[in-house]
């Protein structure tokens, strides 16, 4: 069974720290930045006769699957994606978790909580 996704949001630069203020209200533990360039037709724009492609930032998320649609929920409202042109986010199942501390197994998390 797929317990966790990966919500993927893509922002023009300068606004993935709304992102993740967002998310991290609606109970995200982080997320990792890329730097990017979106290559869209609408995108390109000339400036003095060169084409500039404009700077995105992605934003990846990995979460529970039963956190996802809170989190996308706080990201499209407080990071202004429900704006046209203000970026796109979407989500990813994730079969597999490996190396993460903050993703603990239920019953790992219970006997910590049971041992304090």
């Amino acid at each position: 069974m797929i317990k966790y996704d990966l919500i993927l949001t893509i922002v023009n630069r300068g606004f993935a720290d709304e992102v993740m203020s967002a998310a991290k209200k609606a109970g995200a533990f982080g997320g990792t930045v890329i730097n990017a360039r979106g290559t869209g037709t609408h995108e390109l724009q000339e400036f003095f006769g060169a084409l500039i492609q404009p700077e995105k930032e992605l934003v990846l998320i990995l979460t529970q699957k039963e956190k996802r649609n809170e989190i996308m929920t706080a990201i499209c409202k407080y990071a202004g994606l429900n704006k046209e042109g203000m970026g796109i986010s979407f989500s990813l199942p994730v079969d597999a978790v490996a190396g993460i501390s903050a993703f603990k197994d239920d019953d790992i998390t219970k006997a910590d909580s049971m041992s304090e």
